[in-house]
C-alpha cells in the first residue's frame, strides 16, 4: 500500500464479456465522476467484449474497485485472479461471489440455514424435464430462469406448456443449468443493502413496483423502459417488518459468505411472510441505483460509500496478508 499522504491508485474495472457490459460501464462513469480527486488517482480498466483488457494498468494500481455485473467479473473468476495477483479489491472474494451468482447453490445454502427463499426445481441441460410434473410441483403460472446470470437475462414468466418449453430453451441459451420457481403474483419487491465485513450493518428498505405493462421486473423493465419501474425509497412497511428484512439481510450475507457490499432482494406476501428472492455481489452502482440510494437514506453519500468500501477492501486484504502460507519442517 502507498505511504500516507499519497494519493490510492483505484482500478475501475469496467465493461467485461457478459450481457451487463452496457450496464457495467454506466456504474463505473458515476463511481468515477464521484470519486475523490484530492485523495484517489484513478485508473480506468476496461474490458472489451471479447474479454481483452490491459493487464499491466492493473498491476499498477493499489485498489481495485470492480464494477463488472455478469459472468466473468461478478461470478468469482475476476475476483480469484485479483487474489492471484495479490490485490486489494472491493466486495465478495472469491466463494461470496461464485455462491452468490448461482442461483441454485444460493437458494440451497439458504435453505440449510433455515432462511426462508421461493420454492424452486433445478434442471441442468440435456436433462429430461417434464412439464406436468413440474406444474404439479409448483403450479402455474412459473418463473423459468438462468442458474447463472444477473439483470433479469434470460427470465421468462409462463403460464402453459408451450410458454413452458419456449422460456426453458431461452434460458438454456445462458447458462447450463436453469431453476424454475412459482410465480408469487400478490408479492411486493423489497431490496436492502448490507456494507462490511466481519459486522455488516444493513440499510433502510426501498420498493420496486414494476409498470402493470411488464409481467415482472424484467431485463425490459429494468434498462430498456424509463417509465418500466420506479423505486420507492423508503419503502411503506412497518418498522417491525423493516427490522425483520434487516436482520435476514445480514444472515443471507453471513450465511453466503460475502464481504464489502451486497444488496438483498425480498418478496413481501400480503400476510407479512418475508422471502429472500437473491442476492447482488456487485450491485447496480449508478448515482440512481437502489444500493447507494439505500446507503444515503440511511446516511451515508454516495462519495462516503465509495470511501468506506475502499477501505473495507484493504482492510481485508492486510488481514489476509497475516495468514502463514509456508510450513517449516523440522528435519
Amino acid at each position: 500500500m502507498k505511504n500516507a499522504g499519497k494519493k490510492l491508485k483505484i482500478g475501475i474495472l469496467f465493461g467485461g464479456k457478459s450481457t451487463e457490459h452496457e450496464v457495467s460501464i454506466k456504474s463505473a462513469t458515476n463511481i468515477m465522476a464521484a470519486l475523490d480527486k484530492a485523495k484517489y488517482e484513478i485508473v480506468k480498466i476496461k474490458i472489451e467484449k471479447s474479454g481483452k483488457f490491459n493487464l499491466n494498468l492493473l498491476k499498477k494500481v493499489d485498489v481495485v474497485f470492480p464494477v463488472l455485473h455478469g459472468s466473468f467479473g461478478e461470478d468469482g473468476t475476476m475476483q480469484g485472479f485479483l487474489k492471484i495477483l495479490e490485490k486489494p479489491f472491493v466486495g465478495p472474494s472469491v466463494l461470496g461471489s461464485a455462491v452468490g451468482f448461482d442461483k441454485d447453490v444460493t437458494k440451497r445454502l439458504l435453505t440449510e440455514a433455515g432462511i426462508p427463499n421461493t420454492k424452486f426445481l433445478t434442471f441442468r441441460k440435456n436433462e429430461k424435464i417434464n412439464f406436468a410434473e413440474v406444474k404439479e410441483n409448483l403450479n402455474l403460472p412459473m418463473i423459468v430462469k438462468p442458474a447463472n446470470a444477473g439483470s433479469s437475462v434470460g427470465i421468462s414468466k409462463v403460464s402453459d406448456q408451450k410458454e413452458f418449453e419456449k422460456a426453458v430453451k431461452f434460458a438454456f441459451k445462458f447458462d447450463n443449468k436453469i431453476i424454475i420457481e412459482k410465480f408469487l403474483a400478490d408479492r411486493r419487491e423489497i431490496e436492502c443493502a448490507v456494507l462490511g465485513n466481519e459486522k455488516p450493518k444493513a440499510s433502510v428498505c426501498g420498493e420496486v413496483i414494476t409498470n402493470k405493462q411488464h409481467a415482472f421486473y424484467s431485463y425490459e423493465a429494468k434498462y430498456l423502459d424509463e417509465k418500466g419501474a420506479e423505486l420507492e425509497i423508503l419503502a411503506k412497511i412497518s418498522k417491525e417488518t423493516q427490522k425483520n428484512i434487516q436482520d435476514l439481510a445480514v444472515r443471507t450475507f453471513k450465511t453466503l459468505e460475502c464481504e464489502g457490499l451486497s444488496r438483498v432482494d425480498f418478496f413481501l406476501m400480503p400476510d407479512g411472510e418475508i422471502l429472500v428472492n437473491e442476492i447482488n455481489t456487485i450491485p447496480g452502482f449508478t448515482n440512481i441505483s437502489m444500493y447507494p440510494t439505500l446507503w444515503k437514506n440511511t446516511g451515508i453519500s454516495y462519495s462516503k460509500l465509495i470511501d468506506k468500501l475502499i477501505n473495507l477492501a484493504i482492510e481485508r486484504f492486510k488481514k489476509e496478508q497475516k495468514l502463514q502460507t509456508s510450513i517449516k519442517i523440522k528435519k
